[in-house]
């Protein structure tokens, strides 16, 4: 087998995985890794925990899939727990992060058309944020090495520079604003999470001038930063949320939150999915859900993320050479490089068995699963060690 039948639109490291168990990923040639990358903050539990792979197949043997144009049983069931464990009144399921953004964004504008006020169409995002691969989304995020190439930008989207409070405050001083989009915590940018301070001035913001806030917690929520969702330790909610990743434990799966007012718009026909919502999604989604957001779950959460935070400064005082900066909140991670960021994943691969993830401002991402052991979180630190070591040699011999 090869790749050359395969679309060209990934850099793929040379290794081929067979099969996964909590935080282990074992290749075809039988090298066992330890895998901090969890399709990239996507395996909130690791790989093939026991109660999602029996939900699956409990599943699997009743019902695939049925039109949306039915009431799916499941669909009603998760909705009611996600409500219930949010600030949402209501849910639209989605098959992934991007159509949940996707959703989020057409939600917020027709909020304000149902308001009377359709010239609201501009939606405000910031530099180094990831929404994902839709025509809205990489608009949203205005990534230039996402748009170039797919024709002129989409009217309607704005970008900030992250941190700027005047250029934001501006935004939702401006008449024609429909939402300010953000993730509490970057992952792909750069792994900057924003202060609770700013978020709740955010909020005060948005309650004054009518712009609705959208979250996009696809990486950052779930659980990952040691609450269920990121915003929730700042003490303050958006109007509309998209999340996905965690909340299938590597099923695809995504859902879009809001307030009954701010989904006024959203009435019968300007919206669907032929797959969103379908039966073993919502089966998984359950389950993974009622883990996720579990005591013991979330304090594991804060509990191993201050080991691999304290053990990472300390490995950044020892190789000033290599580590600049630990960045980031719960198990969503950052370690700034002066080395190369793809050549230290490399080194982390082949050296130490050891999978990061990239990350924006030439870091490397550390995106364990929620329920790793501390020997994991011990031996995680172990491995980093080796690949620094590793980079300090190569840059010794490059001179």
């Amino acid at each position: 087998m090869t790749t050359e039948h395969l679309m060209a639109v990934y850099n793929r490291a040379p290794l081929q995985v067979e099969r996964g168990q909590g935080a282990r990923l074992w290749s075809t040639d039988g090298v066992e890794y330890l895998d901090c990358v969890q399709g990239i903050s996507t395996n909130g539990l690791g790989h093939a925990h026991p109660k999602l792979v029996q939900a699956v197949k409990d599943q699997a043997d009743k019902l695939w899939h049925v039109s949306n144009i039915f009431r799916i049983p499941g669909q009603e069931a998760l909705a009611d727990a996600l409500t219930a464990r949010s600030f949402g009144d209501v849910v639209f399921f989605t098959n992934s992060g991007t159509e949940a953004v996707e959703c989020a964004i057409k939600t917020a504008r027709k909020y304000h058309v149902a308001n009377g006020q359709p010239e609201r169409i501009d939606i405000y995002g910031f530099d180094g944020s990831f929404h994902g691969r839709t025509y809205g989304a990489i608009n949203a995020a205005a990534n230039p090495s996402y748009t170039e190439g797919f024709g002129p930008p989409m009217q309607g989207f704005h970008q900030l520079k992250w941190g700027d409070k005047a250029a934001l405050e501006a935004a939702f001083r401006n008449p024609t604003t429909a939402a300010i989009i953000l993730e509490p915590v970057q992952g792909e940018g750069g792994c900057r999470a924003t202060s609770e301070e700013d978020l709740r001035w955010m909020r005060a913001l948005a309650d004054e001038t009518g712009v609705l806030i959208i979250f996009d917690e696809v990486q950052c929520g779930m659980g990952r930063s040691g609450k269920l969702w990121a915003h929730e330790w700042a003490g303050m909610a958006p109007d509309i949320m998209a999340v996905a990743k965690a909340l299938g434990g590597g099923f695809p799966i995504g859902a879009c939150l809001a307030t009954t007012e701010s989904a006024k718009g959203m009435t019968v026909g300007v919206h669907g999915s032929t797959f969103g919502g379908n039966p073993l999604a919502m089966a998984v989604g359950l389950a993974a859900l009622e883990e996720l957001s579990s005591p013991a779950v979330l304090d594991n959460v804060r509990e191993i993320s201050g080991y691999l935070v304290q053990q990472l400064e300390g490995l950044k005082d020892r190789y000033p050479d290599v580590i600049v900066e630990v960045r980031g909140k719960g198990l969503l991670l950052g370690v700034k490089l002066i080395p190369n960021n793809r050549e230290f994943m490399g080194w982390a691969r082949d050296e130490a068995h050891l999978l990061v993830a990239g990350g924006g401002d030439n870091l490397v991402r550390i995106l364990p699963p929620l329920n790793m052991t501390m020997e994991d979180a011990q031996e995680a630190i172990r491995r980093f060690e080796k690949a620094c070591d590793v980079a300090r040699e190569k840059i010794k011999a490059a001179g």
